[in-house]
């Protein structure tokens, strides 16, 4: 009998269980791996309840523990979790679920409303209650779609009795432009009609009307008049006061709706969302910041980020609206934390944004922490051990960094193409922050040998060149060092004739852009030797040539180097800036 066996349930329950586990271990992102492992899970010992075995109920929780830290906003799943612990343990267990729930989406407006209502039939002491509606609206009360919960809160007080409770929470939402807001306004007004005038309105304002009645009965010169006549007048223009609210309500409402129609999916779902879902999201937060409420502009932002959450770009617009608002600096950082719990670490800008944060804010420790925890992820991510090296530099100098570089080429993990791009990024450090051309020449030069196949290195090295001062007794010089990286890049590098065209071009724009009296005999030789037909092409002989000579067909004709490079491509391509460009490495002394 196996160890899972003799704890309850079957063999073939836990070999299910097993193999769904694995498949989620093997693909975490696969959401129907994890939806059949936690039905597995659920199903152990014919269905769990207070008598399963104590094997069952922890495998059980610690699937549902692994699958909510995966996906958190996931709220049905919170409210399943928390059904399933009360039959099992009890409410207090039911409400730690609960909790969990709610801090992890805190804006759930169906998952507060469950919460509230299964407190309300657990607990006997509304006061409890009481306070977790309350925590409820300052999270959820103003979402557009909030009827639910408003629905659930005046429900307990119904069943309280609480005449008073009821009138003062539809006061509340009559001012909160809701998708119901009509039918709250229309059970407002039975209810002021029926309730004292001292509770109606406050103090101040029921002074300021019985003042107002008074004079014009004076002004009508009317005398005395009954004190229900009184009442019905001040009432009058009482309900003229809520009602201005109500059309103000019914404005902002319609204001609204032009974006709330567009969205179909107000949830998070791990499925991308349409363009025309993103846009709608861009205008409507567009429209609520404009508006200048930065309450309600905090409270759209929370709902987008549940349905948008694998989106970088809102993150990223949160974080830099919220650092506009003055003393945030706490709420921008909480930003950058949660964004890092859902953008995946394969999109690392956010998390790099975070670094600086901390960096711009004097925790640079923090900010190296960042890098090197994305980089355990990323070993081999261009663009992070660039943005850690040049973190060294500037808070411990350029040795700092330069080790950085060197750490990265030595690592078993980081891949050719990447340790070529990071030579070349060396050698850019050296000449930009140290201003040592001669220095970063010499690092292009002594590794040359070995990066020879790497279009970024002779990319890089070409482009270090070009930047190079042409004035005066320099200028044949320049051209010189030119001509011999593109010619060292056509007889060294076996890539294929379509990626050395694409270098060729750079240099030939060159000739005749900034090349001198011989240039275009030098023009008209590359392009016969590069775009030239297979007869007269040194290009296509010597690309022959290798294939004799049996080199690996994939690194003659530079398809999977091009695959492999295209993503240093696009890096390079986001950091055109020679002085916002990530710098690199050379010789290994």
């Amino acid at each position: 009998m196996s160890e899972f066996a003799s704890f309850g349930g079957s063999e073939e329950e836990y070999a299910t269980v097993r193999k769904h586990q694995a498949e989620v271990e093997a693909d975490p992102d696969n959401f129907e791996s994890w939806e059949n492992y936690i039905k597995s899970c659920e199903t152990l010992d014919g269905g769990l309840n207070r008598n399963s075995s104590p094997q069952a109920l922890s495998t059980f929780r610690d699937a549902y523990d692994r699958f909510l830290h995966k996906f958190p906003l996931l709220f049905g799943y919170w409210k399943k979790y928390a059904d399933m612990e009360f039959n099992i343990a009890g409410p207090e267990s039911a409400e730690m679920v609960y909790e969990r729930g709610c801090a992890s989406i805190t804006n759930s407006v169906d998952l507060w409303t469950d919460y509230c209502s299964f407190k309300m039939e657990t607990t006997h002491d509304p006061q409890i209650v009481r306070d977790l509606f309350e925590r409820g609206a300052s999270l959820v009360g103003l979402d557009f779609l909030a009827h639910p919960f408003w629905d659930k809160y005046i429900e307990y007080e119904e069943r309280q009795e609480a005449q008073d409770r009821i009138y003062a929470i539809h006061e509340r939402v009559i001012r909160i432009p809701l998708h119901q807001y009509a039918r709250y306004y229309e059970r407002f007004r039975s209810l002021s009609h029926t309730r004292p005038l001292t509770e109606v309105v406050s103090a101040d304002v029921l002074g300021r009307f019985q003042a107002e009645v008074q004079a014009e009965t004076a002004a009508q010169g009317s005398g005395a008049r009954p004190e229900l006549e009184v009442e019905r007048d001040i009432r009058g223009k009482i309900d003229a006061m809520y009602y201005e609210i109500f059309t103000s309500t019914q404005q902002e409402v319609s204001k609204r709706w032009t974006y709330e129609s567009e969205i179909k999916r107000p949830y998070f779902h791990v499925t991308e969302l349409e363009h025309t879902q993103l846009n709608n999201w861009r205008k409507y937060l567009d429209f609520e910041e404009s508006e200048g409420d930065f309450n309600r502009a905090v409270s759209l932002y929370e709902r987008c980020l549940v349905t948008c959450a694998f989106y970088d770009e809102f993150w990223f617009r949160y974080a830099r609206w919220m650092a506009a608002q003055d003393g945030k600096n706490e709420e921008v950082r909480n930003i950058y934390i949660r964004a890092s719990i859902f953008v995946p670490v394969s999109r690392p800008g956010i998390r790099m944004q975070w670094a600086y944060f901390e960096e711009g804010y004097g925790r640079a420790d923090i900010a190296l922490d960042i890098h090197a925890a994305i980089l355990m992820k990323l070993s081999d991510c261009i663009e992070v051990i660039v943005s850690w090296a040049h973190v060294q530099r500037r808070q411990n100098g350029l040795d700092a960094a330069i080790q950085v570089y060197r750490d990265h080429i030595d690592a078993p993990t980081v891949d050719l193409y990447t340790k070529a791009a990071l030579v070349a990024e060396w050698a850019f450090l050296l000449w930009k922050a140290k201003g040592s051309a001669d220095e970063a020449r010499a690092v292009f030069l002594k590794n040359s040998q070995w990066y020879g196949d790497s279009l970024v290195f002779w990319e890089k090295w070409l482009a270090f060149e070009l930047d190079q001062s042409t004035t005066g007794t320099e200028e044949k010089e320049t051209a010189e060092r030119i001509k011999s990286v593109f010619d060292n890049f056509r007889s060294k590098s076996r890539l294929s004739i379509a990626v050395k065209r694409e270098l060729a071009r750079e240099y030939m724009n060159y000739l005749v852009q900034r090349g001198g009296k011989e240039a275009m005999k030098i023009f008209l030789e590359v392009d016969r030797e590069m775009f030239g037909p297979a007869s007269v092409s040194t290009a296509a002989k010597s690309t022959a040539g290798a294939k004799e000579n049996g080199a690996p067909e994939g690194e003659l004709d530079g398809v999977s180097k091009q695959k492999a490079e295209s993503r240093l491509l696009a890096f390079y391509e986001a950091h055109a800036e020679p002085n916002t460009a990530a710098q690199g490495p050379a010789d290994f002394n």
